[in-house]
Protein backbone atom coordinates (compact mmCIF):
# COMPACT_ATOMS: atom_id res chain seq x y z
CA UNK A 1 0.00 0.00 0.00
CA UNK A 2 1.22 3.70 -0.84
CA UNK A 3 1.84 6.49 1.37
CA UNK A 4 2.43 9.84 0.24
CA UNK A 5 5.97 11.12 2.17
CA UNK A 6 5.02 14.49 3.20
CA UNK A 7 3.24 13.42 6.83
CA UNK A 8 -0.32 14.78 7.37
CA UNK A 9 0.30 15.52 10.67
CA UNK A 10 2.31 19.08 10.77
CA UNK A 11 0.25 21.58 9.53
CA UNK A 12 2.30 23.71 8.01
CA UNK A 13 3.07 20.17 5.27
CA UNK A 14 -0.38 20.17 5.06
CA UNK A 15 -0.61 24.07 4.34
CA UNK A 16 1.83 23.75 1.72
CA UNK A 17 0.84 20.74 -0.35
CA UNK A 18 -2.71 22.85 -0.52
CA UNK A 19 -0.83 26.19 -1.93
CA UNK A 20 0.98 24.81 -4.60
CA UNK A 21 -0.50 22.13 -6.84
CA UNK A 22 1.92 20.97 -9.10
CA UNK A 23 4.13 19.78 -6.50
CA UNK A 24 1.78 18.78 -3.79
CA UNK A 25 1.06 16.56 -6.88
CA UNK A 26 4.22 15.32 -7.38
CA UNK A 27 4.77 14.74 -3.49
CA UNK A 28 1.90 12.84 -2.46
CA UNK A 29 2.35 10.31 -5.20
CA UNK A 30 6.46 9.59 -4.17
CA UNK A 31 6.42 6.54 -2.26
CA UNK A 32 8.74 6.03 0.55
CA UNK A 33 12.21 7.58 1.64
CA UNK A 34 15.15 8.75 -0.35
CA UNK A 35 17.78 6.09 -1.63
CA UNK A 36 20.93 6.21 0.69
CA UNK A 37 23.88 7.89 -1.83
CA UNK A 38 21.17 9.63 -3.87
CA UNK A 39 21.87 13.19 -4.64
CA UNK A 40 19.71 15.43 -2.73
CA UNK A 41 18.78 18.80 -3.37
CA UNK A 42 16.79 22.13 -1.13
CA UNK A 43 14.62 24.35 -3.36
CA UNK A 44 13.26 27.57 -1.00
CA UNK A 45 10.52 30.16 -2.64
CA UNK A 46 11.11 33.53 -0.42
CA UNK A 47 8.36 36.69 -0.50
CA UNK A 48 6.03 38.33 0.74
CA UNK A 49 3.79 35.91 2.22
CA UNK A 50 6.31 33.72 3.81
CA UNK A 51 8.63 30.95 2.74
CA UNK A 52 8.04 27.96 1.13
CA UNK A 53 10.93 25.15 1.24
CA UNK A 54 11.00 21.60 -0.73
CA UNK A 55 13.61 18.48 -0.53
CA UNK A 56 14.10 16.09 -3.26
CA UNK A 57 16.32 13.94 -5.16
CA UNK A 58 17.95 14.21 -8.58
CA UNK A 59 16.47 11.18 -9.75
CA UNK A 60 12.80 11.19 -8.13
CA UNK A 61 12.10 14.83 -7.81
CA UNK A 62 10.40 16.93 -5.05
CA UNK A 63 10.12 14.32 -1.63
CA UNK A 64 8.92 17.00 0.94
CA UNK A 65 7.11 20.20 1.12
CA UNK A 66 6.69 22.77 4.10
CA UNK A 67 5.95 26.39 4.42
CA UNK A 68 6.13 29.17 7.14
CA UNK A 69 3.55 32.13 6.88
CA UNK A 70 6.23 34.54 8.36
CA UNK A 71 7.66 37.20 6.05
CA UNK A 72 12.06 37.04 6.16
CA UNK A 73 12.98 40.70 7.56
CA UNK A 74 14.24 43.13 5.75
CA UNK A 75 17.00 45.36 7.56
CA UNK A 76 19.90 47.64 6.88
CA UNK A 77 21.57 45.39 4.45
CA UNK A 78 18.52 44.19 2.63
CA UNK A 79 17.03 41.03 3.28
CA UNK A 80 17.95 39.40 6.75
CA UNK A 81 19.40 36.47 6.49
CA UNK A 82 20.36 35.81 10.11
CA UNK A 83 16.29 35.96 10.37
CA UNK A 84 16.20 33.73 7.25
CA UNK A 85 17.99 31.11 9.06
CA UNK A 86 16.11 31.38 11.98
CA UNK A 87 12.78 30.17 10.09
CA UNK A 88 14.54 28.04 7.08
CA UNK A 89 16.53 25.74 9.47
CA UNK A 90 13.53 23.93 11.16
CA UNK A 91 11.88 23.49 7.87
CA UNK A 92 14.88 21.80 6.65
CA UNK A 93 15.32 19.45 9.79
CA UNK A 94 11.63 18.49 9.66
CA UNK A 95 11.91 17.95 5.89
CA UNK A 96 14.93 15.86 5.67
CA UNK A 97 13.18 13.74 8.63
CA UNK A 98 10.09 13.48 6.32
CA UNK A 99 12.03 12.17 3.47
CA UNK A 100 14.39 10.08 4.53
CA UNK A 101 17.69 12.24 3.34
CA UNK A 102 20.35 12.15 5.10
CA UNK A 103 23.14 14.94 3.57
CA UNK A 104 22.01 17.72 1.01
CA UNK A 105 24.35 18.51 -1.14
CA UNK A 106 22.61 21.76 -3.17
CA UNK A 107 20.52 24.83 -2.15
CA UNK A 108 18.32 27.33 -4.09
CA UNK A 109 17.20 30.09 -2.88
CA UNK A 110 14.54 32.29 -4.91
CA UNK A 111 13.29 35.57 -3.19
CA UNK A 112 11.64 38.71 -4.14
CA UNK A 113 13.76 41.42 -3.61
CA UNK A 114 17.30 39.33 -3.82
CA UNK A 115 18.33 41.67 -7.37
CA UNK A 116 18.49 44.97 -5.11
CA UNK A 117 17.81 43.46 -1.38
CA UNK A 118 20.25 40.84 -1.08
CA UNK A 119 23.90 42.08 0.01
CA UNK A 120 23.25 39.89 2.87
CA UNK A 121 22.26 36.98 1.77
CA UNK A 122 25.50 36.74 -0.60
CA UNK A 123 27.66 37.68 1.98
CA UNK A 124 26.61 35.11 4.63
CA UNK A 125 23.77 32.93 3.77
CA UNK A 126 26.32 30.33 1.79
CA UNK A 127 28.15 29.93 4.59
CA UNK A 128 25.71 29.53 7.14
CA UNK A 129 23.74 26.84 5.19
CA UNK A 130 26.68 25.17 5.04
CA UNK A 131 27.39 25.22 8.75
CA UNK A 132 23.97 24.20 9.76
CA UNK A 133 23.11 22.29 6.66
CA UNK A 134 25.83 20.81 5.26
CA UNK A 135 25.23 22.35 1.93
CA UNK A 136 28.41 23.25 -0.37
CA UNK A 137 26.83 24.37 -3.38
CA UNK A 138 24.64 27.11 -3.39
CA UNK A 139 22.11 29.26 -5.66
CA UNK A 140 20.32 32.80 -4.90
CA UNK A 141 18.19 34.23 -7.44
CA UNK A 142 15.51 36.60 -7.87
CA UNK A 143 12.63 35.42 -7.94
CA UNK A 144 12.02 36.71 -11.33
CA UNK A 145 14.57 34.16 -12.31
CA UNK A 146 12.78 31.44 -10.63
CA UNK A 147 9.18 32.52 -11.96
CA UNK A 148 10.84 32.27 -15.42
CA UNK A 149 12.13 28.77 -14.76
CA UNK A 150 9.14 27.72 -13.37
CA UNK A 151 7.60 28.91 -16.63
CA UNK A 152 9.38 28.32 -19.70
CA UNK A 153 12.55 26.30 -17.58
CA UNK A 154 15.54 26.54 -19.51
CA UNK A 155 14.64 28.14 -22.69
CA UNK A 156 15.32 31.33 -23.92
CA UNK A 157 12.60 33.72 -24.15
CA UNK A 158 10.54 36.19 -22.29
CA UNK A 159 7.74 35.86 -18.94
CA UNK A 160 5.69 38.88 -17.64
CA UNK A 161 5.10 38.01 -13.44
CA UNK A 162 2.55 40.03 -12.53
CA UNK A 163 0.82 40.76 -9.58
CA UNK A 164 0.75 43.35 -7.00
CA UNK A 165 4.03 44.33 -8.89
CA UNK A 166 5.01 43.68 -12.32
CA UNK A 167 8.51 42.60 -13.70
CA UNK A 168 9.98 41.55 -16.75
CA UNK A 169 12.66 39.17 -17.27
CA UNK A 170 14.23 37.26 -20.61
CA UNK A 171 17.47 35.66 -21.69
CA UNK A 172 18.64 34.30 -24.81
CA UNK A 173 20.78 31.73 -22.05
CA UNK A 174 23.99 33.85 -22.59
CA UNK A 175 22.79 36.61 -20.37
CA UNK A 176 19.44 37.56 -18.67
CA UNK A 177 17.78 40.91 -19.37
CA UNK A 178 15.18 42.60 -16.99
CA UNK A 179 12.29 45.40 -17.03
CA UNK A 180 10.61 47.42 -14.75
CA UNK A 181 10.16 46.29 -11.07
CA UNK A 182 10.53 49.12 -9.97
CA UNK A 183 8.20 49.61 -7.48
CA UNK A 184 4.57 51.38 -7.56
CA UNK A 185 6.22 54.42 -6.91
CA UNK A 186 8.77 54.80 -9.93
CA UNK A 187 7.21 51.50 -11.76
CA UNK A 188 5.87 48.76 -11.90
CA UNK A 189 3.63 49.46 -14.88
CA UNK A 190 0.87 47.48 -15.68
CA UNK A 191 0.50 45.95 -12.52
CA UNK A 192 -2.46 45.83 -9.71
CA UNK A 193 -1.19 48.82 -8.51
CA UNK A 194 -1.32 50.52 -11.34
CA UNK A 195 -4.50 49.17 -12.25
CA UNK A 196 -6.06 50.13 -8.77
CA UNK A 197 -4.50 53.38 -8.50
CA UNK A 198 -5.42 54.62 -12.38
CA UNK A 199 -8.83 52.96 -11.44
CA UNK A 200 -9.49 54.91 -8.44
CA UNK A 201 -8.40 58.44 -10.31
CA UNK A 202 -10.81 57.53 -12.30
CA UNK A 203 -13.55 57.54 -9.34
CA UNK A 204 -12.46 60.73 -7.89
CA UNK A 205 -12.15 62.60 -10.98
CA UNK A 206 -15.91 61.16 -11.61
CA UNK A 207 -16.54 62.33 -7.55
CA UNK A 208 -14.81 65.66 -8.75
CA UNK A 209 -17.33 65.94 -11.53
CA UNK A 210 -13.41 65.73 -13.82
CA UNK A 211 -13.35 64.34 -17.43
CA UNK A 212 -12.00 61.10 -17.54
CA UNK A 213 -14.25 59.81 -14.69
CA UNK A 214 -16.10 57.12 -14.51
CA UNK A 215 -19.22 56.39 -12.64
CA UNK A 216 -19.37 52.99 -12.73
CA UNK A 217 -15.87 52.74 -11.24
CA UNK A 218 -17.02 55.49 -8.84
CA UNK A 219 -19.59 53.71 -7.73
CA UNK A 220 -17.39 50.52 -7.18
CA UNK A 221 -14.92 52.29 -5.16
CA UNK A 222 -17.40 53.78 -2.94
CA UNK A 223 -18.68 49.55 -2.20
CA UNK A 224 -15.14 49.07 -1.55
CA UNK A 225 -13.25 51.88 0.52
CA UNK A 226 -16.80 54.28 1.59
CA UNK A 227 -17.35 57.90 0.37
CA UNK A 228 -14.42 59.52 -1.80
CA UNK A 229 -13.37 62.25 0.68
CA UNK A 230 -12.20 59.25 3.06
CA UNK A 231 -10.18 58.21 0.60
CA UNK A 232 -6.57 59.44 1.25
CA UNK A 233 -6.80 58.30 4.81
CA UNK A 234 -7.42 55.15 3.56
CA UNK A 235 -3.97 54.26 1.60
CA UNK A 236 -1.36 57.14 2.41
CA UNK A 237 -0.53 56.28 6.10
CA UNK A 238 -0.33 52.36 5.32
CA UNK A 239 3.07 50.94 4.76
CA UNK A 240 1.41 48.10 2.07
CA UNK A 241 0.25 50.65 -0.53
CA UNK A 242 0.60 48.84 -3.47
CA UNK A 243 -1.49 45.91 -1.96
CA UNK A 244 -4.18 48.33 -1.04
CA UNK A 245 -4.13 49.56 -4.43
CA UNK A 246 -4.10 45.97 -6.16
CA UNK A 247 -7.41 45.43 -4.28
CA UNK A 248 -9.36 47.25 -6.60
CA UNK A 249 -7.74 45.73 -9.89
CA UNK A 250 -10.83 43.00 -9.73
CA UNK A 251 -12.88 45.55 -9.62
CA UNK A 252 -11.66 47.76 -12.85
CA UNK A 253 -12.08 44.29 -14.31
CA UNK A 254 -15.33 44.10 -13.30
CA UNK A 255 -16.40 47.49 -14.56
CA UNK A 256 -14.87 46.43 -18.41
CA UNK A 257 -16.62 43.42 -18.37
CA UNK A 258 -19.68 45.14 -17.91
CA UNK A 259 -18.38 47.54 -20.43
CA UNK A 260 -17.36 50.88 -18.50
CA UNK A 261 -15.06 52.69 -21.39
CA UNK A 262 -12.76 54.18 -18.71
CA UNK A 263 -12.35 50.48 -17.58
CA UNK A 264 -11.41 49.03 -20.95
CA UNK A 265 -9.07 51.93 -21.30
CA UNK A 266 -7.30 51.63 -18.10
CA UNK A 267 -6.63 47.51 -19.17
CA UNK A 268 -5.93 48.29 -22.31
CA UNK A 269 -3.05 50.83 -21.39
CA UNK A 270 -1.74 48.20 -18.76
CA UNK A 271 -1.96 45.43 -21.79
CA UNK A 272 0.55 48.17 -23.48
CA UNK A 273 2.84 48.48 -20.55
CA UNK A 274 3.41 44.81 -20.06
CA UNK A 275 4.06 44.07 -23.92
CA UNK A 276 6.52 47.10 -23.34
CA UNK A 277 8.22 45.70 -20.89
CA UNK A 278 7.98 41.31 -22.72
CA UNK A 279 9.78 42.96 -25.60
CA UNK A 280 12.10 44.89 -23.61
CA UNK A 281 13.71 41.43 -22.37
CA UNK A 282 12.92 39.08 -25.28
CA UNK A 283 15.50 37.79 -27.45
CA UNK A 284 15.18 39.36 -31.07
CA UNK A 285 16.23 36.09 -32.73
CA UNK A 286 14.70 32.60 -33.48
CA UNK A 287 11.42 31.69 -31.64
CA UNK A 288 11.48 32.92 -28.18
CA UNK A 289 8.63 31.56 -26.22
CA UNK A 290 6.54 34.13 -23.92
CA UNK A 291 4.63 33.22 -21.08
CA UNK A 292 2.60 34.93 -18.27
CA UNK A 293 2.85 34.05 -14.91
CA UNK A 294 1.08 35.59 -11.54
CA UNK A 295 -2.52 36.28 -10.23
CA UNK A 296 -3.09 39.23 -11.83
CA UNK A 297 -3.73 36.94 -15.13
CA UNK A 298 -7.10 35.80 -13.38
CA UNK A 299 -8.43 38.62 -14.14
CA UNK A 300 -9.91 37.53 -16.82
CA UNK A 301 -10.31 38.45 -20.84
CA UNK A 302 -10.84 42.09 -19.88
CA UNK A 303 -6.82 41.99 -19.72
CA UNK A 304 -6.14 38.90 -21.58
CA UNK A 305 -7.55 39.63 -24.47
CA UNK A 306 -5.51 43.09 -25.23
CA UNK A 307 -2.37 41.87 -23.85
CA UNK A 308 -2.48 39.14 -26.67
CA UNK A 309 -3.52 41.40 -29.08
CA UNK A 310 -0.15 43.94 -27.84
CA UNK A 311 1.70 40.79 -27.70
CA UNK A 312 1.27 39.57 -31.17
CA UNK A 313 2.14 43.03 -32.40
CA UNK A 314 5.26 43.65 -30.33
CA UNK A 315 6.45 40.60 -30.60
CA UNK A 316 5.57 38.84 -33.97
CA UNK A 317 8.28 36.47 -33.51
CA UNK A 318 7.85 34.99 -30.00
CA UNK A 319 5.18 31.70 -29.59
CA UNK A 320 2.77 32.34 -26.66
CA UNK A 321 2.83 29.53 -23.99
CA UNK A 322 1.43 28.58 -21.10
CA UNK A 323 3.20 28.70 -17.94
CA UNK A 324 4.41 25.19 -17.12
CA UNK A 325 4.70 26.29 -13.22
CA UNK A 326 5.45 28.66 -10.24
CA UNK A 327 8.49 30.01 -8.83
CA UNK A 328 9.12 27.18 -6.06
CA UNK A 329 8.65 24.26 -9.26
CA UNK A 330 11.70 27.17 -11.12
CA UNK A 331 13.84 26.71 -8.19
CA UNK A 332 13.21 22.57 -7.69
CA UNK A 333 13.88 22.88 -11.44
CA UNK A 334 17.91 24.99 -10.83
CA UNK A 335 18.25 22.62 -7.83
CA UNK A 336 17.77 19.18 -10.02
CA UNK A 337 20.18 21.11 -12.80
CA UNK A 338 22.58 22.31 -10.52
CA UNK A 339 22.77 19.31 -8.41
CA UNK A 340 23.04 16.96 -11.65
CA UNK A 341 25.72 19.71 -13.06
CA UNK A 342 23.38 20.49 -15.95
CA UNK A 343 22.31 24.05 -15.30
CA UNK A 344 22.39 25.97 -18.57
CA UNK A 345 20.67 28.95 -17.23
CA UNK A 346 23.15 32.07 -17.29
CA UNK A 347 24.87 32.99 -14.14
CA UNK A 348 24.50 36.92 -13.08
CA UNK A 349 25.34 37.94 -9.02
CA UNK A 350 21.91 40.59 -9.33
CA UNK A 351 19.71 37.11 -10.59
CA UNK A 352 21.39 34.11 -10.22
CA UNK A 353 24.08 33.90 -8.32
CA UNK A 354 26.15 30.55 -7.36
CA UNK A 355 28.36 29.86 -4.77
CA UNK A 356 30.62 27.07 -3.49
CA UNK A 357 30.56 27.37 0.46
CA UNK A 358 34.34 27.60 2.47
CA UNK A 359 35.49 25.16 4.87
CA UNK A 360 34.05 22.68 6.53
Amino acid sequence: MSRPVVKQAPSASRAAAASAPGLSHEVSRLDGPAAAGESAFLAVDSGGSGLRAVVGTVARGPLALRESAEPVRTGARGIDAGHFMQQLVPMVRALTAEAGITALDTAVVGAAGFSTLGDDLRAGLPAALHRECGIRTVALAADAVTAYTGALGPRPGAVIAAGTGLIAIGTDLTRWRRADGWGHLLGDCGSGAWIGRAGLEAALRAHDGREGGSAPLLECAEEMFGPMPGLPAQVYPRSDRPAVLASFAPGVAACADDGDPVAVHVLRAAARHMADSAAAVCPTKGEPQVALTGGLFKMGAALLVPLDEELTKRLPHARRVAAEGDPLQGAVRIAADLTAGALTLPGDDKLLYVVAAQGD
